[in-house]
């Protein structure tokens, strides 16, 4: 989740600049689909995004979650604390969250769908 101050207006060249700094460190070369090559796309990204002004503190907190859950959802750990790449250490350390918030995926059966 990025906070944008509305006077900054970003092109999307800076934006691609942003996602390149990130991603060459963070992901180690794999394979990638002829498609995603030509269109110098990593895994990681989404081909778009969704602009989304935060109603309330309920709205952030949901987006929040959704951003914390979404390595596990996506299998790629069991546990959201696994990820290392996230923010909720930072929110367990600040006592916003416990530690073993969200449970453990390897508990759970079933199919859950986007």
């Amino acid at each position: 989740m990025l906070q944008i101050r509305p006077a900054a207006s970003e092109s999307d060249a800076a934006w691609a600049r942003r996602k390149r700094a990130f991603a060459h460190p963070t992901l180690a070369a794999g394979a990638r689909s002829a498609s995603k090559l030509v269109k110098r796309e990593k895994g990681i990204w989404q081909r778009r995004y969704w602009e989304h002004t935060i109603r309330d503190d309920r709205d952030f907190e949901r987006h929040v979650d959704y951003i914390h859950y979404n390595p596990v959802k996506h299998g790629l750990v069991s546990l959201v604390a696994d990820w290392p790449h996230s923010s909720f250490h930072r929110f367990v350390e600040r006592g916003l969250l416990p530690s073993d918030w969200g449970g453990d995926a390897a508990d759970t059966t079933g199919s859950f769908g986007e």
